[in-house]
């Protein structure tokens, strides 16, 4: 090829590329529009601040919950999987930005034998450096890559939903475990107080001042506590296993650590903000559903671009060195090109059918992020409905539990001194119990409410 022909052919190739770019692809919009609720249907905890929500439990004066929410982000797999995860989108990450950058191999040879050539016995020896390049005409190696930057972010996004989760299910479990030994505490004084008044009521038939049938329903009522007892107790072996398996703390430690008091837990132990919007900006599930909705509008994008014409360049530089009869030649080439164009003509409606998928995937995805930003307003107004309730609750059970326990105290000291009989003392003992029982559960009740609206909030995540 003359020079000027060479000149003429870069002349006419140089500007194709710059030609192919202008026909461009179009990809959906990578944000998908959603109308957040401009204001909770639910009343806020003490007027509503945006409020740090990261390590909340500190603030309930119990310092195994805080050792048991280290120990089990440490050995949770939910965790670990979210870890994994990040893992594996960073290197596709690596994969997808190497696609858009040139890549350069070596090569070497050697041999010995006939050359015919020489008509002779000849050394052989050759290396090289090989270099392409994918000229990303369409951007479909950018479109790769935008869509694993994006789920990269959701990634680390889910890692922190994932701890947010773990502690959530450890502060639940916490409470869940220290109301059933509460409630275990309350029904062995009830046992206790049955057990006396079944011995004071047998003295009293052999005496002859009571009936048999009277003793007999203390005896049955006894019974019925001691069994109440070792229910609640089988119950409560059964939470700290659950403890233990969520933990990996030991048994004993555990069981020695829980029999340490801890002081009453606050009224209020977090505020969130007013607005909505503000709220989901810290979920890192409605932040990764969102990243998704922009990752599979890439994705469509690089799904279109692969109908197009493909445009490479190639090039490579080596050196070879023979030797034969004690003669010696050394050759250097290098070589820019060829510059390789490559036009899809016909391939059964393959490209077409990515094209959908993808376009399916991302219709999937802007329906899913929306549905999570549904329910992620919905766990949080529920979460506010049930404190309201508790705290509304509240004083009504404390004042029916103290009201109950005074009328069952007067009950027994008229029963002591004959002017009540032992129906009367079970009913007032039995509504006592039912009282007492009452308020527990209440307070497990609300403390699982801030549990769940820590969780429904984000648990203090921020972009």
């Amino acid at each position: 090829m003359t020079l000027s022909k060479t000149r003429f052919f870069w002349a006419a190739c140089l500007p194709l590329p710059l030609a192919l770019g202008a026909c461009a692809v179009t990809a959906p919009p990578a944000q998908v529009p959603t109308t957040p609720p401009v204001a909770w249907q639910a009343p806020l905890p003490h007027q509503g601040s945006l409020g740090d929500l990261t390590r909340w439990w500190t603030q309930l004066g119990d310092p195994l919950l805080v050792e048991l929410i280290d120990a089990a982000q440490a050995i949770s797999p939910g965790v670990a999987q979210a870890q994994s995860r990040i893992a594996q989108a960073r290197a596709t990450q690596v994969a997808s930005r190497a696609a858009l950058l040139p890549s350069l191999d070596a090569q070497a040879s050697a041999s010995r034998g006939f050359n015919e050539q020489l008509a002779g016995i000849a050394t052989t020896a050759q290396a090289g450096l090989q270099a392409s390049w994918e000229i990303d005409l369409f951007g479909a190696n950018r479109a790769t890559k935008t869509a694993a930057d994006q789920r990269l972010a959701g990634a680390q996004a889910l890692w922190h939903e994932a701890r947010v989760s773990v502690a959530a299910e450890v502060a639940q479990q916490t409470s869940s475990l220290r109301t059933c030994l509460e409630q275990l505490r309350v029904a062995e004084r009830d046992a206790q107080s049955r057990g006396e008044t079944s011995r004071l009521s047998d003295l009293s038939e052999r005496a002859g001042f009571t009936a048999p049938a009277t003793a007999a329903l203390a005896r049955a009522s006894a019974a019925e506590a001691q069994a109440r007892a070792s229910q609640q107790r089988m119950q409560c072996d059964v939470e700290v296993k659950t403890m233990v398996a969520l933990t990996g703390w030991e048994e004993p430690a555990l069981r020695g650590r829980l029999s340490t008091p801890t002081s009453a837990a606050p009224d209020a132990l977090f505020t969130i903000a007013a607005l909505p919007a503000q709220v989901l900006a810290q979920r890192p599930d409605v932040y990764n559903a969102e990243r998704e909705v922009a990752a599979a509008s890439a994705e469509v994008g690089s799904a279109q671009a692969q109908r197009y014409p493909r445009l490479s360049l190639s090039g490579s530089v080596g050196t070879a060195w023979v030797r034969s009869g004690g003669v010696t030649t050394d050759l250097n080439t290098w070589t820019i090109g060829p510059l390789a164009l490559s036009v899809p003509l016909f391939d059964g409606g393959r490209r077409g059918a990515q094209v959908d998928a993808a376009q399916a995937r991302y219709d999937e995805a802007a329906a899913l992020y929306r549905a999570k930003v549904r329910q992620a307003v919905s766990e949080v107004e529920q979460a506010l409905v049930r404190l309201q309730s508790t705290a509304e609750r509240n004083t009504s059970a404390r004042v029916a539990a103290a009201g109950y326990r005074t009328s069952f105290d007067a009950t027994e000291a008229r029963w002591r001194g004959g002017l009540a009989s032992l129906v009367e003392l079970e009913d007032a003992r039995r509504t006592s119990l039912a009282a007492e029982n009452a308020l527990i559960a209440l307070q497990h009740e609300r403390q699982a409410a801030w549990v769940s609206l820590y969780r429904a909030a984000g648990g203090g995540w921020k972009e």
